[in-house]
């Protein structure tokens, strides 16, 4: 049995609904995730789905409107647990560690939405935790981020004006050197299919 997992962190319908997806970083996410998918099911790991559910609230992650749901495309195959979350990682507000210890798991492969929040986030708890993870860049999708002053009434084309707006590149970038060698292997979604499909972990 194998004792790695792929945790897919909030690649749901609720961050479609936003003005800023069409300046998402990596527009061919969801395919890029469904090539870790069908790999951590070739080889028999555990694909572990997790959504953000912010309850009460009227936004877009209230699961009262009907967007806390995976994007098209995504469907988890029988067996495949789907955890709902009220916290940035997939750790402090579900069963996940408790589900990961049931199945033995050692290694765990993240992926998602965003890049340096809860995918990040996630990666920084699991590796705390004791978890040897692995965060798939390219697997993984973020947007602009404005400065801290800036008004929640902004449009997105102010924000992209603004000469302190964190471009997708910074976040990336600054997420991979944060991680890499002290929380995280980085790899792309090739290294990681390529190995999963070989039947080695690098």
């Amino acid at each position: 049995m194998s004792r790695a997992a792929l945790v897919v962190i909030d690649v749901q319908e609720s961050f479609r609904q936003r003005p800023i997806w069409a300046y998402g970083s990596n527009p061919d996410m969801v395919g890029q995730v469904q090539r870790l998918v069908a790999a951590a099911r070739e080889r028999g790991d555990l694909v572990v789905w997790v959504l953000h559910s912010e309850p009460g609230t009227g936004g877009l992650f209230d699961p009262a409107l009907g967007h806390v749901r995976l994007i098209e495309g995504l469907v988890p195959a029988e067996g495949e647990p789907t955890l709902v979350k009220t916290a940035h990682n997939a750790f402090t507000t579900t069963n996940l560690q408790q589900q990961l210890t049931q199945a033995g798991i050692l290694d765990i492969t993240v992926c998602g939405i965003r890049t340096e929040q809860c995918v990040e986030t996630t990666t920084r708890v699991g590796s705390d935790l004791g978890y040897r993870m692995t965060f798939v860049t390219d697997a993984t999708l973020t947007f602009p981020i404005p400065h801290w002053d800036v008004p929640e009434t902004a449009t997105v084309e102010e924000i992209l004006a603004d000469p302190r707006t964190l471009t997708n590149e910074e976040i990336v970038t600054r997420t991979e050197y944060a991680l890499a060698g002290r929380f995280a292997t980085i790899r792309t979604v090739d290294e990681v299919t390529g190995a999963i499909l070989a039947g080695t972990r690098s």
